[in-house]
């Protein structure tokens, strides 16, 4: 199964990131082998490559949290509706929020861009982290993803 995705990328800073369309269908295309989901064939999801300021008002206006964060998710149809929807959803990221992140986790930025794409991915497709039997059925699913392309485990503890 194919799915197609659509880039909006309204923040130049992203142009810091060669390749960030490449892995975004990449990384969305594990997503989609790891986690065995059926969607309609191109089936829609949109990804938005903005900035700090753009994720605070996203939200400030949809989580009541007025500050940037680093992904935000939109799905387009509840979980049990994914096979016929045209459209799984929005995922919008922010380009310094991930920077900052991947610099305090001494990681590379288009690691910390593949684990953003597949955990907002995860989200459209009915994955979340409000329990923490849910958390480690998510988080088990990121980490294989990610080691398709050799990233390491993004919530390992390293000791200093």
């Amino acid at each position: 199964m194919t799915l197609s995705v659509d880039f909006s990328v309204p923040s130049s800073l992203w142009r810091g990131l060669p390749r960030h369309k490449a892995l975004a269908r990449e990384t969305i295309a594990a997503c989609v082998a790891e986690s065995g989901i059926v969607a309609q064939e191109g089936a829609e999801v949109s990804l938005r490559l903005a900035d700090d300021g753009e994720l605070r008002a996203l939200n400030a206006r949809w989580r009541g949290i007025d500050k940037p964060t680093n992904v935000l998710s939109f799905p387009s149809a509840p979980p049990d509706r994914i096979a016929a929807a045209p459209a799984l959803g929005d995922i919008a990221l922010a380009f310094e929020t991930l920077g900052r992140e991947a610099d305090e986790a001494g990681i590379a930025l288009k690691d910390r861009y593949r684990h953003l794409v597949a955990h907002g991915f995860l989200h459209l497709i009915g994955y979340d982290h409000q329990t923490d039997e849910e958390a480690e059925r998510m988080e088990a699913l990121e980490k294989r993803v990610l080691a398709r392309f050799g990233v390491d485990d993004p919530y390992a503890v390293t000791e200093p």
